[in-house]
């Protein structure tokens, strides 16, 4: 693997003003990418800084060789925990799954880690990354309007970003894609939402619960029309659950404080163990899990506009692949644009790396509403052969379809075994036109 640091920048010439619209995940993976290819890029972002309230990401192999290769601060791998396990339970608590050497294993098929990172520190370890590649971030600043004639982002505060290029990296409630459509255009729910909790291992008195987290695994508990999922965080310092229940929010409403009662009484009759961390919870708030139907394009007409991340491919939590997606997006398209020796080659490097990207994306978000169908089955015929399917091969190597997709042996190659870096160094060998075509022109106009 190259690293950024010995990768060549485009030449004077063929740099871009590059202006994001954004600074989650996507956006600043993006500017990191584009700077690493030698581009000018600022950040626009609405939020006054970067010191959101998160909880816990998984990332996955795919994400994982990204930071690797960005070189992030050590800092950001001491704050993570690597799962030595994965477990999938029944509510109830028998064991349906088990993959007892997951670290190691993964390790070994994909030449990089699975770990498990707050979300803070993951986004202030890109920011800082970011700041170090001379990436400017304009905070605070809402966007109201787009002039793609002149490839221009006004503010609500007036001010006037000029670039040769928009990365619409604003998320599931992008007003670059209402821009661009031309109408407004409101993400739908899915019929799910999400409790979400972090307890730190100072709130748990249980000796054997301070073990569980102290000792990194992930433990999944599906059920009928919900599942839990539990990680540690921090090496093993904080606890993450995420609860993904029915969608009982009122129309327009996509996050809003929830009852603790409310939430432990959906839980009643579910694994003693889930009980317990649920009973140190003292304050929740319900997320609305929503997500839009799929663009016809991902670049516009004028070729100055591009999306990225849940701005064009929101997707359910169910595989943790929204923010491993999205660091995907920011890695291809800017690792693409360090490939570009004239300006005019923009259009065509657009339409490669929404080839590249669209169709991944897309499918990823199927594969999420398919997972959902396989953890929340209602008891019955269809619950009882999924659990056959488990229980044998329960200790065994698995083979063909599984119903989680977090170890099936056709899912996760698919999802963990994808290499950005790879995947545009051998899309530029395979599509020469693209990047020589103007270059060449130019030698032919200098030649006569």
């Amino acid at each position: 693997m190259v690293s950024p640091e010995n990768s060549s920048s485009v030449p004077e010439e063929a740099r871009l003003r590059v202006v994001i619209v954004g600074a989650g995940l996507s956006g600043i993976a993006m500017a990191i990418s584009a700077a690493l290819s030698g581009h000018s890029v600022e950040v626009i972002e609405q939020a006054k800084e970067l010191a959101e309230v998160g909880a816990g990401l998984q990332i996955t192999p795919n994400a994982s060789r990204l930071l690797q290769y960005w070189k992030l601060p050590a800092s950001l791998w001491d704050a993570a925990a690597e799962p030595t396990k994965v477990t999938v339970h029944r509510y109830s608590g028998p064991v349906l799954a088990h993959d007892g050497a997951f670290d190691k294993s993964i390790r070994a098929k994909y030449n990089a880690p699975f770990v498990d990172l707050h979300r803070v520190d993951l986004q202030q370890a890109l920011y800082a990354r970011a700041q170090d590649l001379g990436v400017i971030f304009h905070l605070g600043e809402r966007i109201e309007r787009i002039d793609f004639d002149n490839t221009v982002v006004q503010s609500v505060a007036g001010k006037q970003f000029t670039g040769d290029l928009i990365v619409a990296a604003d998320g599931l409630w992008s007003q670059c894609r209402e821009a661009y459509v031309g109408k407004k255009d409101e993400p739908l729910p899915t019929g799910d939402l999400a409790y979400r909790i972090v307890l730190t291992v100072d709130q748990i008195s249980d000796p054997d619960l301070k073990a569980w987290v102290q000792h990194p695994e992930v433990h999944f508990w599906i059920g009928p029309g919900a599942h839990a999922v539990g990680y540690s965080l921090r090496r093993g310092q904080m606890y993450n659950i995420v609860l993904l229940v029915p969608d009982n929010l009122p129309p327009g409403v996509s996050r809003q404080s929830g009852s603790v009662q409310e939430m432990k009484e959906l839980f009643v009759g579910w694994d003693p163990i889930l009980n317990k961390f649920l009973d140190y919870v003292t304050n929740v708030d319900k997320w609305k899990l929503m997500h839009h139907g799929e663009m016809k394009k991902w670049v516009n007409n004028e070729s100055n506009l591009v999306f990225i991340g849940d701005s064009c491919h929101p997707m359910l939590p169910y595989l943790a692949q929204g923010a491993n997606s999205s660091l995907e997006d920011g890695a291809v398209l800017g690792l693409l644009l360090g490939h570009m020796t004239d300006k005019a080659q923009l259009p065509g490097i657009l339409r490669l790396y929404e080839g590249l990207r669209k169709s991944r994306g897309e499918a990823i978000v199927r594969e999420t509403f398919k997972q959902r169908h396989d953890f929340h089955m209602e008891d019955g015929e269809e619950q009882q052969k999924r659990d056959e399917i488990f229980k044998s091969q329960l200790g065994k190597e698995l083979k063909g379809a599984f119903p989680s997709r977090w170890t099936c042996p056709e899912v996760q190659p698919w999802l963990y075994g994808y290499d950005a870096i790879k995947e545009v160094e051998n899309a530029v060998v395979k599509n020469p036109g693209i990047f020589a075509q103007q270059k060449s022109r130019r030698s032919l106009c200098q030649f006569l």
